[in-house]
C-alpha cells in the first residue's frame, strides 16, 4: 500500500491537501483534506446586534467579503422587515458584478491559466503569455476598484449597511467605470477563446446535479430568494437545509452537504449550465459559441464558466450604472421590528451563499453560514476519485496523478478558509 500525496494545494485559498492510498493498481481511497482550523464564525455574532453581525461575517473570506455582506444584509432585512429602495438594489448588484471581475480575473488568468497552459505559475507565462497576465491584473485591479467605490474599501468596506449605503458615489465615478468597463470587455473575450478552444481530458467525466439561485423574469444573475436544480427541481432559499444536509468526515475541518444524498455542484459552472440560455449580448454569444454536453460532466470547464461570468459581469457594469444615474440618494431605511426570522442566498463567484439568521429582541439569536466551497467538497472528492482510479489503472507516474488531480480540484476554485469555520470541534 502507498499513497499519492499532495500535501499543500497551491494557487488556491487556504491550506487543502489530498490524498489517494493506492493498492498495486487499484485506488482504495482518496481524501480531499481541509487543514485549515475551525473558526466558528457562527457563534461569534450570538447576543450581538445585526449592525455587529454585519461587519463580522464578511471577515470568513478577504475574496468573498461583498457576498457575505451581501447575503447577510438580505437576511438581516427580511429578520427586520427592511425593503430596500431600488438604488440600493443596484448598487448592490454592481458590487456583487465588482466583486465578480476581481474573482474571476484571478483564478481565470493567474490561478487556471498556468495550469492548463503547462506552466508552474503565472509569472512563468510571462515569456509567452505576457499579454494575459497583464489583462488578468488589469482586470483584477478594475473589480477592486468597483468594490472599493461601492463598500469604501477594496476589502472588508462597511459602506453597505442594513437599510442602505452610508455614502452613494457621484454619477462622475459611476461613468467612470462604465466607461473603463466596455475598455475591457475584449480582454474577457480573448482569454473566453483561450478556454474555449483547449482540449480537455475525458476520462474522470460524469454527469452531476448543478444548483444556483433563480433570478426573477427569466434573468441571469446573481441573487434571489428562489433555488434551482438542473434536475428541475426548485424551491425558496428559506428551505436552504434540503441541499445543504451538512455532515461531518474524519479526514477534513469543513462540512460536507449531499443533495438526495448524492454530491451536487455549486459555482460559475452550475450557473452556466442552469440559465446559460438567459445570457444575453456578448457572453450569451460566447455562451452559444463554445456550449456543449461536456460541460455537465467536467468539473475543469468551471474554468471556462468562469471567464464567460466575467464578461457577464464587465457588460452588465454600465447597465447597473445607468439605472443608478437616474435615481436619487435615499435615506437609510429604518427596522419596522425587532425580531423575526430569515435567510439570505446570493451567488458568490463559486457559488451559493447562504445566511440564515433568527434575531430576538434587536439580538442575533441564529447565525447558520453556509459556504459554496462546502457544498463542492463532496462533488470535488467524487472526480478525484474517477481521475485517481483511471490513472493509477494505467499505470501513471505519480506526479502525473498528481498534477491532474490538482487541475481539478483548483477548477472549483475552492476557498478553503470559508469552509473552515462549519465545524465545531469535540474531543472526547
Amino acid at each position: 500500500m502507498k499513497e499519492i500525496k499532495v500535501e499543500h494545494l497551491a494557487r488556491v485559498e487556504g491550506h487543502g491537501a489530498i490524498t489517494v492510498e493506492v493498492d498495486g493498481r487499484k485506488v482504495k481511497d482518496v481524501k480531499f483534506e481541509v487543514l485549515e482550523g475551525p473558526r466558528l464564525f457562527e457563534t461569534i455574532t450570538l447576543g450581538k446586534t445585526p449592525a455587529e453581525n454585519l461587519s463580522v461575517v464578511p471577515r470568513i473570506c478577504a475574496i468573498c467579503t461583498l457576498s457575505h455582506r451581501y447575503a447577510s444584509l438580505r437576511g438581516l432585512e427580511k429578520c427586520l422587515d427592511i425593503k430596500i429602495p431600488e438604488k440600493t438594489h443596484w448598487m448592490r448588484e454592481l458590487m456583487l458584478a465588482g466583486e465578480a471581475i476581481e474573482s474571476h480575473s484571478l483564478h481565470v488568468y493567474l490561478l487556471a491559466l498556468p495550469d492548463l497552459l503547462g506552466y508552474p505559475n503565472a509569472v512563468a507565462m510571462v515569456t509567452k503569455y505576457a499579454d494575459s497576465v497583464v489583462q488578468g491584473l488589469t482586470l483584477k485591479k478594475f473589480g477592486n476598484s468597483i468594490m472599493e467605490l461601492c463598500s469604501a474599501r477594496a476589502t472588508h468596506g462597511e459602506n453597505p449597511i442594513i437599510g442602505g449605503f452610508g455614502k452613494f458615489p457621484t454619477n462622475e465615478k459611476l461613468y467612470a467605470i462604465a466607461d473603463q468597463a466596455k475598455t475591457l470587455i475584449p480582454y474577457a473575450e480573448g482569454v473566453i477563446d483561450i478556454l474555449g478552444n483547449m482540449q480537455y481530458p475525458t476520462f474522470f467525466e460524469k454527469e452531476t446535479v448543478f444548483a444556483c439561485c433563480n433570478p426573477p423574469d427569466n434573468q441571469y444573475g446573481l441573487v434571489s430568494d428562489e433555488i434551482i436544480l438542473s434536475d428541475g427541481k426548485k424551491f425558496s432559499c428559506e428551505d436552504y437545509t434540503k441541499i445543504t444536509n451538512e455532515r461531518v468526515v474524519p479526514h477534513s475541518f469543513a462540512k460536507r452537504s449531499l443533495y438526495k444524498n448524492s454530491p451536487f455542484s455549486v459555482g460559475s459552472l452550475a450557473r452556466v449550465n442552469n440559465l446559460g440560455d438567459r445570457l444575453q449580448e456578448r457572453a450569451g454569444d460566447a455562451y452559444e459559441k463554445y456550449k456543449n454536453a461536456r460541460w455537465k460532466k467536467n468539473p475543469v470547464y468551471n474554468n471556462l464558466a468562469q471567464a464567460i461570468e466575467l464578461l457577464y459581469a464587465l457588460e452588465q457594469v454600465p447597465v447597473y450604472v445607468e439605472k443608478l444615474v437616474e435615481l436619487k440618494d435615499p435615506p437609510i431605511v429604518k427596522p419596522k421590528r425587532q425580531s423575526g426570522k430569515g435567510t439570505g442566498a446570493v451567488e458568490a463567484p463559486r457559488g451559493t451563499l447562504y445566511h440564515s439568521y433568527e434575531v430576538k429582541d434587536g439580538r442575533m439569536a441564529k447565525v447558520d453560514i453556509i459556504t459554496p466551497t462546502a457544498q463542492n467538497y463532496e462533488d470535488i472528492e467524487k472526480y478525484l476519485r474517477l481521475a485517481a482510479e483511471y490513472m493509477v489503472s494505467e499505470g501513471r507516474k505519480d506526479d502525473d496523478v498528481r498534477f491532474q488531480l490538482e487541475v481539478i480540484a483548483r477548477a472549483y476554485d475552492p476557498c478553503i478558509s470559508c469552509s473552515a469555520h462549519l465545524v465545531k470541534l469535540v474531543r472526547k
